[in-house]
């Protein structure tokens, strides 16, 4: 909570203390970056491989093996999506949204990669090309394709609605359909739903409170963003109850339409490419270290 007014008198040196230039935490130069003109020209002669239609309101898994790629396609309306992602055969390896915002952004576009959980911490995927790169950020300093919101959630809004039950906000779609992949009950499969990455989604911090927004999303029909596998993934898709987040949040008043993902084959890996291999770390956690 932020006070309107100070309770606390500033010092004299206050303006010293903030015009203090900021550091970045993580510099990326020592990140390996990805050859994007290796990875595009892999997509020449790919083969579609699957389709899956995520209705409204509602999320599906798909597969994708490493080295193919992928992309959430808006096929009827503005949309916007939570993505989650898993190492396919051990979902304790999960997309990081934290790590990947400290990497690479509050949003993320073309070059960027979605990271995994520690104690792997290696890249899942790397967006190889994004519809939507035109738009960089707004005078809101709103951008597309956020890492800071985590996803509609029916835990928030009952808290925020004098304990309303509603039962298809992005966190109980992906709750869902990972039950229904993995076969696990819901309340084991809700263990498994992380923060994600807000595909299509327009959102950003209020220059005055902080506050995380929304704004209508830029999507149009025929948009995407593509993703190459670096290792084999789950996918979960949910096509959120918000819409295209112009007005309601997880509602069944807004205006909502299906997103399509479409999974290809390329004919051969990008030259040079190899799936990510594990963390160099050697999780000794100093246990051998003596002072």
């Amino acid at each position: 909570m932020k006070l309107d007014h100070p309770e606390h008198p500033a010092p004299v040196d206050a303006a010293a203390r903030k015009a203090v230039h900021p550091v970045i935490c993580y510099p990326v130069e020592g990140l390996p970056h990805p050859d994007l003109t290796a990875y595009r020209a892999a997509r020449e002669g790919w083969t579609l491989t699957a389709e899956v239609l995520v209705p409204p309101r509602e999320a599906r898994c798909f597969d994708v093996p490493a080295g193919h790629f992928f992309r959430i396609v808006s096929v009827e309306g503005p949309q916007v999506g939570d993505l989650n992602l898993f190492a396919a055969g051990n979902m304790g390896e999960r997309f990081f949204s934290g790590k990947t915002r400290a990497l690479h952004g509050t949003h993320l576009s073309t070059g960027d990669r979605m990271w995994s959980c520690l104690p792997y911490l290696r890249p899942m995927a790397t967006v190889t090309e994004d519809t939507l790169d035109w738009y960089g950020f707004d005078t809101f300093g709103g951008a597309v394709h956020d890492v800071i919101g985590t996803r509609c959630d029916p835990y928030t809004h009952a808290l925020l609605s004098e304990g309303d039950q509603y039962h298809h906000c992005c966190h109980s779609n992906l709750t869902r359909a990972v039950a229904a992949q993995s076969g696990l009950p819901l309340h084991a499969a809700e263990l498994h739903v992380h923060d994600v990455l807000n595909v299509f989604m327009c959102t950003g911090f209020t220059r005055d409170t902080g506050q995380y927004f929304m704004k209508a999303s830029p999507v149009r029909p025929g948009d995407y963003i593509e993703f190459m596998a670096e290792i084999d993934l789950l996918g979960a898709l949910s096509a959120c109850p918000g819409g295209d987040c112009s007005d309601e949040h997880s509602s069944d008043l807004a205006s909502c339409h299906p997103l399509l993902v479409q999974v290809f084959k390329p004919a051969a890996p990008p030259k040079g490419w190899q799936p990510a291999g594990p963390n160099a770390y050697d999780r000794s956690h100093g246990a051998a270290y003596q002072p």
